[in-house]
C-alpha cells in the first residue's frame, strides 16, 4: 500500500491555471545602460552637483594613485584600486541621506571616503592595523567586506529592521559583478523583494572577477536583467558617466523609501588598474581592451561636460586638483607615522561580552608578552630593540 493509498491520505486536486504574479515588462532594464553626460539630459541635470561629483571624482583619483603608492613603501599591506570606477563609487555616497546606511565592499573605499569616514581610517583594515578602522555608527557606513557580497544579507536585514521601527532608512549595498555569483547575493534579492525592504543593490560590473570574465560567469543578458527573477526593478546605468549613475542610484533611493521596495542596479564600469597591488593583469587581460576604456574615462567624461558648458574653467580644474593633492599630502604624512598597537586589542570588540575563551587567550597572551618583556630585561636589552636593530 502506498502512502497516498492509505486512509485519510491527502489528494493533490489538479493545479489551476498557472498565471504570473505580476507583470515582468516593467522590471526589465533598458536594452542599453542609460547615460546622462553628452546627452540633452545633461542641460537638466544640476551645475552644483555636477560641480560636487567632478571635485570629489578628481579627489578618489588621487586617492587611489596615492593608495597604490603606500603599497610600494610598505605602508599598506594590500591596495584594490578602483581607478576607472570612481563615478559608482562617488555617486553612491552622495545618493544617500546622512540617515542612510551604506554597505561598501572591499573596492570601495572612494565611496567610504565621499561618505565622510578619515581617509586614513579607511585604509587601516588594509593595512592590518585594527579591526575595522573607524566607528560604523559615525557615518552609517557598514565595514568594509572583504568575503564576496556577505554584506548583502546584513544590508537586507538592517534595512528590514528599519521599516520595522518605522526609521525612513534606506540601505544601499556595493558589490562587484563576482559577487553576484555567490550564494549571498541570492539570499539578499530574493529576501529583499518578498519583505520589500527599503534597499538598493549596486552592481559594479568592471568586466573581471580577478581574472574570471563576466562571460564565464553567467549567460544573462545582463546582471540588471537578473532582478526579474527576484521581483524587483533592474536598472542598467553607464557606470562611468557619474551624472547618470547619481540620477539612477538617487531614483531608487527615492523609490525604496518611499516604500516601493528594492532595486538592482548595474553600472557597467572598467577596472583600469590590477585586481589590487597583489595581481598581474596582463596574464588574462590586453592593453588595447585597457586602453579603449580609458577614453572613456570617468573624471575626463565630467570635466568635458562641464567646460563644454561653461559651467567650470581652469582656475576651477586647478583649485579642485590641488584640493585633490592637498588630501594626498595629508593622507601620505599621517600614513607615515609608525602606529602604536597593543595586542591585547585583539580581543576587544570581538563580542558584546568577552567569552571565557578569549578571557583565556587574553591571559595567555598576555602571560607571553610579559615573559619576553623579562627576558629581554635580562639581556640587558629594551624589549623591541633587537628587531628593531635589524632592520
Amino acid at each position: 500500500m502506498t502512502v497516498l493509498e492509505q486512509r485519510g491520505a491527502y489528494r493533490p486536486s489538479p493545479p489551476p491555471a498557472w498565471q504570473p504574479r505580476m507583470d515582468p515588462a516593467p522590471l526589465l532594464p533598458d536594452a542599453e545602460p542609460y547615460r546622462v553626460l553628452g546627452t540633452e539630459s545633461a542641460a537638466k541635470a544640476d551645475p552644483g552637483l555636477l560641480r560636487r561629483l567632478y571635485a570629489e571624482l578628481v579627489r578618489g583619483r588621487r586617492y587611489n594613485t596615492q593608495a597604490t603608492a603606500l603599497t610600494k613603501q610598505g605602508r599598506l599591506a594590500v591596495y584594490p584600486s578602483s581607478t576607472g570606477q570612481e563615478a559608482c563609487e562617488v555617486a553612491a555616497a552622495l545618493a544617500l541621506q546622512e540617515r542612510d546606511w551604506l554597505f561598501p565592499s572591499y573596492r570601495d573605499t572612494l565611496a567610504v571616503v565621499a561618505r565622510g569616514v578619515d581617509p586614513v581610517e579607511v585604509l587601516t583594515l588594509l593595512r592590518g592595523d585594527w579591526h575595522n578602522g573607524y566607528d560604523p555608527y559615525a557615518h552609517r557606513v557598514a565595514p568594509l567586506s572583504t568575503p564576496l557580497a556577505t554584506q548583502l544579507p546584513h544590508a537586507v536585514g538592517l534595512a528590514h529592521a528599519a521599516r520595522l521601527k518605522g526609521d525612513d532608512v534606506v540601505a544601499l549595498a556595493m558589490v562587484g559583478d563576482g559577487g553576484t555569483s555567490e550564494g549571498d547575493f541570492h539570499e539578499a534579492l530574493n529576501f529583499a523583494a518578498v519583505w520589500q525592504a527599503p534597499v538598493v543593490f549596486l552592481v559594479q560590473n568592471n568586466g573581471f572577477a580577478i581574472s574570471v570574465p563576466l562571460a564565464k560567469q553567467t549567460a544573462a543578458p545582463s546582471l540588471a536583467h537578473k532582478a526579474v527573477g527576484y521581483g524587483m526593478p533592474g536598472r542598467l546605468v553607464d557606470g562611468n558617466d557619474a551624472a547618470a549613475v547619481h540620477e539612477v542610484l538617487a531614483d531608487a533611493v527615492r523609490h525604496a523609501r518611499a516604500g516601493g521596495g528594492p532595486t538592482l542596479v548595474e553600472a557597467v564600469t572598467y577596472r583600469i588598474d590590477a585586481h589590487t597591488n597583489a595581481d598581474d593583469a596582463t596574464r588574462y587581460r590586453g592593453d588595447a581592451e585597457v586602453e579603449a576604456w580609458r577614453a572613456h574615462d570617468p573624471v575626463e567624461l565630467l570635466e568635458r561636460e562641464l567646460t563644454t558648458r561653461g559651467l567650470l574653467d581652469e582656475a576651477g580644474v586647478e583649485a579642485v586638483r590641488q584640493d585633490a593633492e592637498t588630501m594626498a599630502a595629508s593622507l601620505r604624512e599621517r600614513m607615515n607615522r609608525d602606529p602604536e598597537l597593543d595586542p591585547m586589542d585583539l580581543f576587544d570588540h570581538v563580542y558584546a561580552e568577552t567569552t571565557a575563551q578569549l578571557r583565556e587567550q587574553r591571559a595567555l597572551l598576555r602571560a607571553e608578552l610579559e615573559a619576553g618583556q623579562e627576558q629581554h630585561g635580562e639581556h640587558g636589552e629594551e624589549p623591541g630593540a633587537r628587531e628593531g636593530g635589524a632592520r
